[in-house]
């Protein structure tokens, strides 16, 4: 999301944004990492940031996590693996009240997988707001799943202002599956910062090779597969 000049002050615009996804924290995974990290980049820039989720467990109304980002966790039905009904009408009323009461510019909604998303797309849009859309995974166009994933999202995405993959595959994957033109399509990769995870050289042992995989253990994810015995000195996490 880019900051715009004002041409008559020549100040950056600071914007009041939403993020919003049926995947946050408790729940864990990269959408929930990927969705607070910007929130945090976004509040160190100036914006005011707030995230609306569903309900997880006894989890339910407004908390507050670090440098003040506030998380609203709505009262709305799971359905299936975490994801709300898409219905457009039940949650109506309480996004609309998170985009009034907090003054909402523009409204990020993150995952396909995600109905809350849908739904805000639709909702910002009747109320005039900017929308961006964030597509985390690689869908096939086959299956029924698929079929009706990208379905709704070619009409989700028809006129939201732009949209961010993390990738170069997934944006040509997104491209082909919502019709996007790509020129509105930007690409971000995911990225960690490496000083979190430097190692300490004194462990290494000089004739072994590890490597750490960190990874979702599901179809659509890069998946590396070996065998110790195959592949010499060579240690797999």
């Amino acid at each position: 999301i880019a900051c715009r000049a004002s041409p008559s002050t020549g100040f950056l615009r600071k914007h009041n944004i939403c993020m919003v996804s049926d995947f946050f924290y408790p729940n864990m995974g990269g959408v929930e990492s990927h969705i607070y990290q910007l929130s945090q980049c976004l509040i160190e820039k100036g914006h005011k940031v707030v995230i609306a989720t569903h309900a997880y467990g006894s989890r339910k109304g407004v908390r507050y996590l670090t440098n003040g980002l506030k998380v609203y966790y709505l009262p709305l039905q799971v359905m299936y693996n975490q994801s709300t009904a898409t219905t457009c009408f039940h949650s109506l009323p309480l996004l609309r009240c998170v985009f009034v009461r907090e003054r909402i510019t523009v409204v990020h909604a993150h995952s396909s997988f995600s109905a809350m998303a849908h739904d805000a797309l639709f909702h910002a849009k009747t109320l005039g707001l900017n929308t961006v859309f964030t597509d985390h995974s690689l869908f096939g166009f086959a299956d029924v799943s698929s079929v009706l994933t990208n379905k709704l999202l070619t009409v989700s995405l028809c006129d939201t202002n732009h949209i961010v993959c993390v990738s170069y595959t997934s944006k040509e994957n997104t491209v082909l599956r919502a019709a996007l033109n790509p020129e509105i399509v930007s690409v971000i990769p995911n990225a960690v910062d490496p000083t979190d995870f430097t190692p300490d050289p004194s462990q290494r042992p000089p004739d072994r090779i590890t490597i750490v995989v960190i990874s979702r253990l599901v179809y659509r994810k890069v998946l590396l597969v070996s065998n110790e015995n195959m592949i010499l000195n060579i240690r797999i996490l």
